[in-house]
């Protein structure tokens, strides 16, 4: 059964929620804090966690940083803020998604059901997977998920580490922002376009080098590319 980690300091929502998950068949806990949830996910295994970003003591966005200096768990960030440098902080700390309160629980549901696929993915049919995937400088292991630039490692977060092996595996391909959307978040994804471009920029940030052109090339009114 997976579980997930409900990190809410509003009762109402987090009881609600975790009744909706339990319905469907989850296993679940609940952190009313950051502290309580940093807690938690020391002790803990969980699949997923989804995480306010307005916690009392500890806020979200800081909970979100500790947590991906040792995990890639899926983390999706819920959040009463609708400003999208809201949105940008919490996708360039590493979050795999967001849902702005307040939310239609089926949509939250099919966000979560949508990353726990891609997670249960990366398990299945290994034998067919490569060893590496070269472009460039760049090498990506599936089956370990290292990535390097140079033989340097990088330190990506999930949904980083999906866009740029979505990217390399469609090399001199033009990819459409909602092709790259199909592609790594799904095709009943509800994610704004525009979460693309923040993930480019961030993955530009780790992969490019300063003074160079970036290896991913804007297609103006298309998408991007990235060129063998």
């Amino acid at each position: 059964m997976e579980k997930i980690l409900i990190v809410e300091d509003d009762i109402g929502i987090s009881s609600f929620v975790n009744l909706e998950l339990q319905h469907e068949g989850y296993e679940t806990e609940i952190a009313n804090d950051g502290r309580t949830a940093l807690e938690a996910f020391s002790q803990h295994s969980y699949d997923l966690i989804l995480l306010d970003i307005m916690l009392p003591g500890l806020n979200g966005i800081e909970v979100l940083r500790r947590i991906r200096k040792v995990s890639d768990i899926p983390i999706i960030l819920l959040t009463a803020k609708s400003d999208t440098m809201d949105k940008v902080q919490g996708l360039d700390g590493g979050a795999d998604d967001y849902v702005t309160k307040p939310f239609e629980i089926e949509e939250l549901l099919a966000r979560i059901r949508r990353l726990m696929k891609r997670k249960n993915l990366q398990h299945t049919n290994p034998s067919v997977i490569p060893d590496t995937i070269t472009c460039g400088n760049i090498t990506l292991n599936p089956k370990s998920c290292v990535v390097t630039v140079d033989s340097k490692e990088l330190q990506l977060t999930r949904t980083e580490y999906l866009l740029l092996l979505c990217l390399i595996s469609h090399k001199n391909e033009a990819m459409s922002r909602e092709k790259i959307i199909d592609e790594v978040w799904g095709e009943d994804h509800y994610i704004d376009p525009n979460s693309v471009d923040v993930y480019i920029r961030y993955l530009r940030s780790k992969i490019d080098k300063p003074g160079t052109p970036s290896v991913i090339t804007t297609l103006r009114g298309m998408g991007y590319i990235i060129k063998a």
